[in-house]
């Protein structure tokens, strides 16, 4: 025994039951280990080497002399809530000028009715319930650190001092609440007092005596041996946990005896009936089933499909991030332009503006990490008449720069074309700003703020007004900045993907998968531009020299 090693991992163990908590019930021994016991409990070979045989002593006295009784050991069984006595309890409520609340004229007629039964059958384990006024000191000194000069903080020095009990509903009289409900001018002192959250919680504290047999009922022998806590959504907090196949607790009174007591916890709770699980079952089933009838009368039986010859798309995004940028505190304006034979909704927003964000370094990197989500519906409608290639939607991008002297600098202009096969994808758009030759431009955007900019952003690709066959940039200077990250969650709609004639080939992007009439029409453009370009190579073949001419051309 004196090798046995003791369960010290005495922190709190977190449960979940969707069973009553009146149903619980505990298991705790308590034994006081002696030298006496130690003895006893030595193997039969080292028995054997022994000088002296251990039968010969009295096992009722220990070897220190102290007597074994039956106050050195005690079992009960405990439920939630069940009220058991100390003996100090006892001998207070047996006085009735003690008894000032209902609630202790309660106990006095509970103890007098035990005494009339035969006496109480537990003397050292007793319990406190959520009703009783008890708080355990412990738990208010508890630290959260490991250092020695830890101060605690206000909110800890709070949470200390709240009881956490129950909240009695009381009605309400004439609808006429007694409190109101929000504050509009509340005090210093009122938010203080209002700071911390005050959760609902049953507690109940299982206590043992460890006085002498003869001593019991004085207040600093009680100990602590486990403390309950439930709360309204099933959640059970143990501290400690349940014994179980592990070793058991003990305790070391302070005084010159240091006497040791060893004890352990069980959940003993009766485990349900067969016909009580096949009843619970059959009520979730049917709590499930109702539910789910609820859900679709929500959502509805008609799946929406599109119109013949459209898809819809749609577009879940979020700006992830942007770096590399001269400045700091960044946000990003950004528009989806739509092309021909594309619309969306009326109510559709195909524009947005993140919120300034600070940078922070990573690596050798400064990064503003945005996180914005934003998301847009689009369709494209084709039919027989249409032969070119579809155009994709194009998201444009501008990144500002606003610091804290309201300085505004554009620090790059992007665009990137959405993807065009379903599914997750993140992309980086690179950036670029208009600049100005010479010092005065940079010295003006250092110190006042401003720079050029595009009237339209469009002109980051081809812009929309554009007619003619080339555009030219030449003269326009740039800089390469930095970057800015999206990540974009795509689904495509189209009544084509449902066809037949389609269902057996493995398609991965829109481009694939437009529909056979499209995927026709520009088969038979490539096919036919190929012709085209065939017949001028023969042309201009036949008019060059002989001389020049090679072998024939196949």
């Amino acid at each position: 025994m004196a090798d046995r090693g003791w369960n010290t991992d005495t922190g709190e163990a977190v449960y979940r039951s969707r069973d009553p908590v009146r149903n619980l019930r505990l298991r705790v021994h308590l034994q006081r280990v002696t030298s006496g016991s130690l003895l006893f409990c030595q193997s039969s070979p080292q028995l054997a080497n022994d000088a002296i045989d251990l039968a010969t002593f009295n096992p009722q006295t220990s070897a220190g002399g102290h007597r074994r009784d039956e106050g050195d050991e005690e079992e009960v069984v405990v439920g939630w809530q069940e009220k058991l006595f100390s003996q100090f309890e006892v001998d207070l409520y047996q006085n009735e000028t003690a008894c000032q609340t209902p609630l202790d004229h309660q106990y006095r007629q509970e103890i007098l009715n035990l005494e009339a039964s035969g006496g109480r059958k537990n003397r050292r384990i007793f319990t406190y319930t959520d009703s009783d006024r008890y708080t355990n000191l412990k738990e208010h000194c508890q630290k959260m650190t490991t250092s020695d000069n830890e101060v605690p903080s206000f909110l800890v020095e709070r949470m200390a001092n709240v009881r956490r009990r129950r909240q009695d509903r009381r009605g309400l009289e004439g609808n006429v609440l007694k409190s109101r409900i929000i504050t509009w001018k509340p005090t210093e002192e009122f938010i203080r007092s209002n700071h911390v959250i005050n959760t609902p919680l049953q507690t109940m504290y299982i206590m043992a005596d460890l006085g002498s047999y003869g001593k019991l009922g004085q207040s600093d022998c009680e100990q602590v041996l486990c403390t309950l806590k439930v709360d309204s959504n099933g959640v059970i907090t143990v501290k400690p946990d349940f014994t179980d196949n592990k070793a058991p607790y003990r305790i070391v009174m302070e005084g010159e005896k240091q006497e040791l007591w060893k004890y352990t916890i069980n959940n003993v709770s009766s485990p349900a009936q067969r016909e009580e699980e096949e009843r619970e079952q059959r009520v979730f089933k049917d709590l499930y089933g109702r539910h789910k009838e609820y859900l679709s009368s929500l959502v509805g039986s008609d799946f929406e499909m599109t119109v013949p010859g459209s898809l819809r798309l749609f577009v879940n995004g979020e700006v992830v991030s942007a770096q590399g940028y001269e400045y700091d505190s960044l946000y990003v304006h950004f528009f989806v332009e739509l092309p021909d034979h594309w619309s969306s909704p009326s109510f559709q927003q195909l524009s947005g503006v993140t919120q300034t964000c600070v940078t922070k370094s990573v690596g050798t990197d400064e990064v503003a990490y945005f996180s914005y989500p934003f998301t847009f519906e689009a369709s494209f409608f084709y039919d027989n008449q249409y032969f070119g290639f579809p155009q994709w939607p194009v998201l444009y991008l501008e990144v500002i720069s606003l610091d804290f002297w309201q300085r505004y600098r554009v620090e790059g202009y992007g665009s990137i074309i959405l993807p065009l096969a379903p599914g997750s994808h993140t992309m980086t758009v690179s950036t670029w700003r208009p600049v100005e030759s010479g010092t005065l431009a940079e010295l003006r955007r250092f110190f006042i703020g401003g720079s050029l900019e595009l009237e339209d952003l469009s002109y980051v690709r081809i812009p929309g007004n554009f007619k003619g066959n080339r555009l030219s940039r030449f003269g326009f200077r740039t800089e390469t900045t930095g970057s800015v990250t999206f990540r974009f969650h795509c689904l495509q709609q189209s009544k084509a993907f449902s066809e037949s004639s389609l269902s057996c080939k493995k398609m991965q992007s829109l481009l694939d998968r437009i529909g056979g009439v499209y995927k026709q029409n520009t088969l038979f453009n490539v096919l036919e531009a190929f012709q085209r370009a065939r017949r001028r190579m023969q042309e201009a073949r036949e008019n060059l020299p002989q001389d020049l001419v090679g072998s024939p051309m196949l």
